[in-house]
């Protein structure tokens, strides 16, 4: 019993019971805060299902006595928004136990200091804290609460969006350099057909989507919006794509290229389908048409379903990037100083093997592997983008009848898309702008 209630109080290395293969400390710690982000992204996907949703006026003082529903004075039924309202206090619970770390770990530099064992232990306590947090924040009264919450979520998101890209940049250049590596030493040209083959099958995903984009978000008379949206990414991808073959950019990056360029082309196109889907013009949007013919037809159905195609993409890509920013130690210099972390080496986990240890071990003794504050504001921003993908970025029409999606959430997702490619830009042409620093 002692055991296990040191277990519970102690470090990441306790928890692996000596079951499982070496790893570092700093990863464990990581791995061990995304699980709760995700718990608490299950949490809210379950409030918002519609069964669990008419249950949650149960909650005392949740619903009854609500003279406001997202800060709007009206006389709608609260239960229409139950779910839509236990989301975003969910989302406020995530963020202020992220925010709550990200202040306590300022300036940790080492292990040595005794923060570092708050970050890497006590997990009992600490879920103890974030169910605490949690119950305390249904508690917040409606007021102007969820209108107000509703931008830092907007802010969140935008902020999130370029972490998301920056991570896939990080993850092309690290895919596309070990496959040319393996190219180089087997002197196999399958490593180059293979990596042609991916590239080939990006852009081509990329200019079908688009295809299907003005088929179904535009039309020939109307919808000027969304043919411009589509029409200056487009464009931004074939300049950033051109940009990443430049003899100079090849020879300052031999190992920048296409396949990069066409990952981060697919993901703006997504982010472009993510954007036409909040268009609030219902003759521009197809899957508004699907969202109101639902949440619409009869009083009893609920408000706030999110299961569309964009969302359900959304949560997926969502879980990916916080799965890699807990793993990831990168290789590429630019993105290691964008995202506050270490180069990645193989030397402590080497020293570990040799020392037959099969449990996390210390890697963070002479110094952190990773910046403890920006990586729970991360987490933070993280659930900030999960509240509004779950909720759909929407919020109450003037008739208070259905959740609209106003055009805020249209421009801050193509703003990012747009600061996205610049990010992306700015790693091509790092090295001639600033030939006296190293990108070796």
């Amino acid at each position: 019993l002692l055991l296990q209630v040191s277990c519970l109080c102690g470090s990441a290395p306790c928890l692996l019971c000596g079951c499982c293969p070496s790893a570092k400390n700093s990863t464990i710690s990581r791995l061990i805060f995304t699980f709760f982000l995700f718990l608490g992204t299950l949490v809210s996907i379950i409030m918002i299902i519609p069964g669990v949703e008419k249950e949650l006026h149960k909650l005392p003082g949740f619903c009854e006595g609500s003279g406001s529903v997202l800060g709007v004075q009206t006389h709608v039924d609260c239960s229409s928004f139950l779910g839509f309202k236990a989301v975003y206090r969910m989302g406020f619970a995530m963020a202020a136990f992220f925010f709550l770390f990200a202040i306590l770990m300022v300036c940790v530099r080492s292990s040595k200091d005794p923060r570092a064992a708050v970050q890497n232990g006590f997990w009992f306590f600490k879920f103890l804290v974030l169910v605490g947090i949690t119950v305390g924040a249904f508690y917040i009264p409606d007021g102007a609460f969820t209108s107000v919450w509703f931008y830092f979520g907007v802010v969140g998101s935008f902020l999130f969006i370029l972490i998301q890209l920056l991570l896939l940049i990080d993850f092309a250049h690290s895919w596309s350099q070990l496959w040319l590596r393996n190219a180089g030493e087997s002197n196999a040209k399958g490593w180059y057909a293979a990596l042609c083959t991916i590239t080939f099958i990006f852009y081509a995903t990329s200019i079908a989507a688009v295809v299907l984009l003005y088929i179904y978000y535009t039309k020939p008379e109307g919808c000027t919006e969304g043919k411009v949206l589509i029409s200056i990414n487009l464009i931004l991808c074939l300049i950033v794509s051109a940009v990443s073959i430049l003899p100079k950019i090849q020879e300052a990056q031999p190992h920048s290229g296409l396949l990069q360029a066409s990952l981060i082309t697919l993901y703006t196109v997504y982010i472009t389908w993510a954007a036409l889907a909040n268009v609030p013009i219902q003759a521009c949007n197809p899957t508004l048409l699907v969202r109101n013919s639902t949440s619409s037809a009869t009083a009893t159905q609920p408000l706030t379903t999110w299961w569309d195609a964009p969302s359900i993409v959304g949560l997926i890509i969502f879980i990916l990037c916080t799965l890699f920013i807990s793993i990831r130690s990168s290789d590429h210099p630019e993105v290691n100083k964008l995202m506050l972390t270490e180069e990645s080496t193989a030397r402590e986990a080497g020293e570990a093997a040799e020392r037959g240890e099969h449990r996390a071990y210390d890697n963070e003794q002479d110094g952190v592997s990773y910046n403890y504050t920006f990586f729970h504001l991360c987490l933070l921003l993280a659930a900030l983008y999960i509240m509004m993908t779950l909720t759909n970025w929407y919020r109450p029409d003037e008739s208070l009848r259905m959740l609209s999606s106003p055009w805020t959430a249209v421009w801050v997702k193509i703003s990012s898309s747009w600061a996205g490619l610049l990010l992306y830009l700015w790693t091509l042409v790092a090295p001639l702008v600033l030939p006296d620093r190293d990108f070796s």
